[in-house]
């Protein structure tokens, strides 16, 4: 499955939802997001109102980070 974050194809120019997130990297659930958030490990994100959201140019730049991390 193509992965547009990893493979240069563009983002939605919306904010990104959980739910997003989940689809792109084929996370198991939405609770996957929240650990990541909870131990600082995904992508930055904010809240609106009690609804979590994040930006593409954020995903994309946490991917690139993977990736150096992993080479």
């Amino acid at each position: 499955m193509a992965n547009p974050a990893t493979e240069g194809h563009a983002l939605p120019s919306r904010y990104l939802t959980p739910e997003d997130l989940v689809e792109m990297f084929d996370l198991p659930s939405v609770e996957t997001v929240y650990q990541w958030r909870r131990k600082r490990k995904g992508p930055r994100g904010f809240r609106v109102g009690r609804h979590l959201r994040f930006d593409p140019s954020d995903v994309r730049a946490w991917v690139h980070s993977q990736l150096k991390e992993a080479a």
